[in-house]
């Protein structure tokens, strides 16, 4: 049974960090895709970044590239999501999945806050 636990969010000032972490298991990170979304009340949950089964980085949202980077610990099979100079519409609900995700695994979320 696969499964994705999400962990690190918290209430941060603007231009504050936090790093997300993603605990997987029943599968391995190293052999598939993995991708970092995220949510706000009355939007559709939208891909943030996500990262090839080979380790390579694929892809990063809008205006995120500079300030986001995603990672993986193949020995952990966990997945990070490494977030700087944070802004108040970079507030959510941050899930991790496969990418493109399977519906049927979505963890509980990290909520992430940026507000002074």
């Amino acid at each position: 049974q696969v499964q994705f636990v999400e962990s690190g969010g918290g209430l941060v000032q603007p231009e504050g960090s936090l790093r997300l972490s993603c605990a997987v298991s029943g599968v391995a990170v190293s052999r598939y895709s993995m991708g970092w979304y995220r949510q706000t009340p009355g939007d559709q949950r939208r891909l943030v970044a996500s990262i090839l089964s080979s380790g390579s980085t694929m892809y990063y949202g809008p205006s995120m590239s500079d300030r986001f980077t995603i990672s993986r610990d193949v020995a952990k099979n966990t997945v990070y999501l490494e977030m700087k100079s944070l802004k108040p519409e970079d507030t959510a609900v941050y899930y991790c999945n496969f990418e493109p995700y399977d519906a049927s695994t979505w963890g509980q979320g990290a909520q992430v806050t940026v507000s002074s």
